[in-house]
């Protein structure tokens, strides 16, 4: 619970001199994974709602003309997977993972001089914490697969690195895809395999602020 509430006060830190910065809603629909385990794994259809902040890094002398941006975001995302091993046997099993997140995000838009293109790409690191776990599966399953999956307990902090490109639509929407590919361990006790988060979406951010400087 400090995680999260160090991570919501650095976010409102930023977000504190509104004056001085961009500022919006954000929301993803999406389908993640669980790499490495729950053999046949479909993966898992959800969404992730959020806030951002964002300022230019470079000189902004005509109206809305920066082509560089630092962008922090937080984020609930609800992520997790489905698979089906055996399931004339076992039936479906579903995990589901709900995550708090926070992205910081280089953005660069394609541009000449002036004149910024419409278009544009982003990336930076994600650190996500485990807020919510359900586990809908068959007893006997586990018996059956515990020595593949390793699967008996979740680690509640990770981190990654989060990507992706964008359409500025007008001045308070852009469109965006994103792929977000984890680096740590969603079940430590599995030794065979790194067992990331992965998720691919497609995504809406809406802007309230008008000083576009």
């Amino acid at each position: 619970m400090k995680k999260i509430n160090t991570l919501i006060a650095v976010f409102l830190l930023i977000m504190v001199n509104g004056q001085k910065f961009k500022y919006g809603l954000t929301g993803n629909f999406h389908k993640g994974s669980i790499v490495g385990v729950h053999d046949v794994s479909k993966g898992a259809y959800g969404g992730s709602l959020g806030a951002f902040a964002q300022w230019s890094l470079v000189e902004n002398d005509v109206f809305d003309s920066a082509w560089l941006y630092i962008t922090p975001q937080i984020e609930y995302s609800m992520q997790g997977e489905v698979a089906k091993a055996e399931q004339e046997i076992f039936g479906v099993q579903k995990f589901h993972h709900d995550y708090v997140a926070l992205q910081v995000y280089m953005k660069w838009f394609f541009h000449q001089g002036n004149m910024k293109r419409d278009l544009f790409l982003f990336a930076g690191p994600r650190i996500e914490y485990l807020v919510r776990e359900k586990r809908q599966v068959n007893p006997a399953y586990d018996l059956a697969y515990y020595k593949y999956n390793g699967d008996d307990e979740v680690k509640k902090f990770g981190y990654g690195i989060s990507f992706g490109t964008g359409l500025k639509v007008n001045q308070h929407f852009e469109a965006f895809l994103r792929y977000d590919r984890g680096f740590s361990k969603v079940y430590p006790n599995n030794v065979n395999r790194n067992t990331y988060n992965r998720l691919l979406a497609l995504g809406l951010n809406y802007y309230f602020d008008e000083n576009w400087w």
